[in-house]
C-alpha cells in the first residue's frame, strides 16, 4: 500500500472539480489517499505557497516524492533540494501552449491585433508565417509540440537550447552563444524556455536591436525573460515589428501600461493554458506518476534542483 496525500485539502480552490480529479487520479493509479503525516508521496496543488509546502515537509520527513503543479517552479526554488524527489508539470501543458503560440504569431504577423483596434478601413499590413525563418528559445515539450504545428508552414526553424542535440522538425539546434547568428534573419522569435538566472532579462535592448525590423516576438514562457522597458522602447521606435505576450513583467500588467496601447503589441493574460484546459492534463500526469512511483519507475517531469527546473 502506497499512501499519497493531495494537499491542500481545506480551502482548495476547487475550480473545474480540481480536488476530485486529483484524488481520483491517485486512486485509479493504485494509490491510497492519506493524511500528509502518513504519506510517502505528496501532490501539492497550490501554485504559489512555498511556506506552506516547507512547513508540511518539515514535520513529515517520510515524504519521499512531491508533485508540483506547474512547469515553472520559481516559487518553490527555495524549497526543492536533493533530499527528496520533486516533479513538476514539465510537458503537461505543451499542446495548448504551442497552439497559443501559433495563434499569437499569426495574429501579430498578419496584423489581426492591429486591425481589431481600428475604427476605419486601414492600410495593408502583414507578413507570412509560411516559409518564414523562426528561432525558438527552449528545447522542452512546448517547442516539440510547436515544431509539429509549424510543419505545414514549411518554416526554417532554429532551436536555441543548452543541450545541443537534434530535435525532430528543427532545421538546426544551437547553443545560447550562437543564438545571435540566426536572430538577425528571424521573422519570428519565440520564448518557451525556463526562467533561470541565466535567462532572466534575456531579451534586452541588444537582443531587440539584433532582430529584424519586421520580426515578431512571442513570449509564452515568463515575463522576466524580457526587459519590459527595453521592449516598450523598441516597439515605440519600430526596432522590431511587434510583440505578442502571454506573460509580462510585471504581471498582471497594470492598467494604463504602455504595452496596452501600442498598436504593435498583443497581450493575453497568461491564458496559453487556462485552468479549464490544464487541470485535466495535470490529473493525467498525476495518475501516470503515482503509478510509476508505486512501481518504482522513473517519474515524469523530474526537477533538477541545481538547474532550477
Amino acid at each position: 500500500m502506497t499512501n499519497i496525500a493531495v494537499v491542500p485539502v481545506d480551502g482548495l480552490h476547487n475550480l473545474a472539480g480540481q480536488y476530485e480529479l486529483f484524488t481520483s487520479a491517485v486512486t485509479r493509479a493504485g494509490g491510497t489517499l492519506s493524511d500528509p503525516k502518513d504519506c510517502e508521496g505528496l501532490i501539492w496543488a497550490t501554485a504559489n505557497d512555498p511556506d506552506g509546502l516547507r512547513a508540511i515537509l518539515h514535520v513529515n520527513p517520510a515524504i519521499r516524492w512531491v508533485q508540483l503543479p506547474y512547469a515553472g517552479i520559481e516559487p518553490y526554488l527555495s524549497v526543492v533540494d536533493d533530499q527528496r524527489l520533486y516533479t513538476c508539470g514539465k510537458g503537461v501543458y505543451a499542446e495548448p501552449v504551442a497552439e497559443h503560440v501559433l495563434g499569437l504569431a499569426l495574429s501579430g504577423m498578419r496584423g489581426i491585433g492591429m486591425y481589431a483596434r481600428q475604427t476605419s478601413w486601414a492600410k495593408p499590413y502583414g507578413f507570412n508565417l509560411l516559409g518564414a525563418n523562426v528561432v525558438l528559445f527552449g528545447g522542452g515539450e512546448i517547442t516539440r509540440s510547436l515544431l509539429r504545428l509549424l510543419t505545414p508552414f514549411d518554416t526554417d526553424v532554429t532551436v536555441v537550447r543548452n543541450r545541443v542535440a537534434p530535435l525532430e522538425g528543427a532545421n538546426r539546434v544551437v547553443g545560447p552563444d550562437d543564438a545571435h547568428t540566426y536572430l538577425s534573419d528571424a521573422n519570428l522569435v519565440v520564448l518557451a524556455l525556463a526562467l533561470t538566472p541565466n535567462t532572466r532579462g534575456l531579451v534586452d535592448a541588444a537582443f531587440l536591436q539584433a532582430m529584424r525590423a519586421d520580426a515578431w516576438l512571442v513570449n509564452v514562457a515568463r515575463g522576466a525573460h524580457v526587459v519590459t522597458d527595453d521592449l516598450v522602447a523598441a516597439l515605440q521606435a519600430g526596432t522590431i515589428g511587434g510583440a505578442a505576450l502571454d506573460v509580462t513583467d510585471p504581471e498582471p500588467l497594470p492598467d494604463g501600461h504602455a504595452l496596452w496601447s501600442l498598436p504593435n503589441a498583443l497581450i493575453t493574460p497568461h491564458v496559453a493554458n487556462t485552468p479549464q484546459m490544464g487541470i485535466k492534463l495535470l490529473a493525467k500526469r498525476i495518475e501516470e506518476n503515482v503509478a510509476r512511483f508505486i512501481a518504482g519507475q522513473e517519474l515524469l517531469g523530474p526537477v533538477d534542483p541545481a538547474l532550477g527546473y
